[in-house]
């Protein structure tokens, strides 16, 4: 099965095109969808393949966190045997991959666009790209929110023999220098790979930060069948400004999937220590805050058991009675008081490895045109601007909680697909 579809070899100095879509991942590929089905000309522009992250920037266990039967895009919904199951990452890319095929998306991959500027006329825009340039009168900035590792300033101060990776560029434990790893950062990625490494029998400490525990599948669903139950993945920026977001879910899907309790993985042998707070001579400075944040963590899971028992009572929901969440009656009492340390010295720890779980940041500085705020957030509404013709697609939050997920993008898409073509809601 091809990869992409090309769609001529080189460009002219100035090639024209009604809608170019910068990004060929799950994005642009759902508003290539919706364009094809409105007849709209467009164009798709890859910098490497389809879905490149999901290929060059995961790391090699990976599994997709949420349950197979969310695998979906418009026209594409998931057909194997295992629905309740959870994807290794391969299995998305050949998702994803064969969703490029069957919309005959016009793709052109290995482009990478350089410069988008608005057209000297005043209407339109031009691209630059490492093939030429391209003139546009639309233009959807589809390239995900996974742009530029986010490291902090701390990073420049660790040792010169400490090998220090994003988390978008660590692969496998043996692929790792020997000693002992430390992880900073208790998102879903965090997590995961430094449960990753203690099944691997590496010594491993883990930062731990604001986070929200959440049962991996509780009264016969799983956590996101929940979600999307209550309604939480449908509520809007209206709903939820920044301030009131709680911290992403921490979750996995790797063995069958398993809800990520730190407690546990501590009494398993991870060291546990607070957010890092400096980095001296050294040495890294942990804040006295791990009890707090792991109560905190607590609190988040006890609030959505109760969320969904009260909604069962409201709405009669057809599930089983008895609760199934792996840690609703765990009583940690039984696990020894965690000593967070102060300090850890790296060298006297043997550290060979540090491993950012840090998140990302956006990069937008190809794109000369002002919509950004001072944080470089492009200013946009369901993916309009106030440029007459650009767009964003596939952000977190864009519009809602789901705006960034396989199973959400498309519903921003077809909106982004009624501005260009007139019929949007006024």
């Amino acid at each position: 099965m091809p990869q992409t579809i090309i769609v001529g070899a080189v460009m002219s100095s100035m090639e024209r095109v009604e809608t170019a879509l910068i990004g060929g991942g799950q994005a642009g590929l759902a508003m290539s969808y919706h364009l094809a089905q409105r007849g709209c000309e467009h164009l798709v522009l890859e910098r490497a393949r389809v879905a490149e992250r999901w290929r060059s920037e995961r790391w090699d266990s990976l599994h997709f966190q949420f349950p197979n039967w969310s695998l979906a895009l418009p026209g594409q919904v998931y057909a194997g045997d295992e629905p309740d199951g959870f994807a290794h990452k391969d299995d998305v890319v050949r998702f994803i991959e064969r969703y490029a095929f069957r919309i005959a998306a016009p793709m052109r991959s290995g482009v990478n666009v350089t410069a988008l500027r608005c057209a000297p006329s005043g209407v339109g825009f031009e691209l630059t790209t490492s093939q030429g340039r391209i003139a546009a009168r639309h233009v959807v900035v589809a390239t995900g929110p996974y742009q530029r590792p986010r490291l902090p300033s701390w990073s420049r101060e660790l040792p010169a023999d400490i090998v220090q990776l994003h988390a978008r560029d660590y692969r496998s434990p043996q692929a790792l220098p020997d000693g002992a790893v430390v992880v900073i950062g208790s998102g879903a990625s965090g997590c995961q790979i430094a449960d990753e490494l203690l099944e691997a029998g590496r010594r491993t400490f883990l930062s731990v930060g604001r986070h929200r525990r959440l049962p991996r599948r509780y009264r016969g669903h799983d956590v996101f069948w929940w979600r999307r139950e209550m309604g939480e993945l449908d509520r809007t920026i209206d709903d939820m400004p920044p301030r009131l977001r709680p911290p992403p879910p921490v979750v996995t899907g790797v063995n069958g999937g398993y809800e990520v309790d730190l407690r546990r993985s501590a009494a398993r042998g991870l060291r546990l220590c607070g957010h890092l707070a400096g980095v001296a001579d050294g040495k890294l400075a942990w804040a006295d805050d791990l009890q707090e944040t792991l109560r905190a963590g607590d609190r988040y899971y006890r609030a959505f058991i109760s969320e969904i028992d009260a909604h069962v009572a409201r709405t009669g929901v057809d599930v089983s009675q008895g609760p199934d969440a792996e840690g609703v009656s765990v009583d940690h009492a039984h696990i020894a008081p965690l000593a967070s340390a102060s300090t850890l010295d790296l060298h006297a720890e043997q550290v060979g490895a540090m491993i950012w779980a840090t998140g990302y940041t956006l990069d937008f500085s190809w794109i000369a045109i002002p919509v950004f705020d001072v944080e470089g957030m492009p200013q946009q509404r369901r993916g309009t601007t106030s440029v007459p013709g650009l767009y964003f697609l596939g952000l977190h939050w864009m519009h809602k909680a789901k705006s960034s997920f396989l199973c959400g993008v498309g519903e921003d898409a077809a909106h982004i697909v009624a501005c260009i073509t007139g019929d949007a809601p006024q």
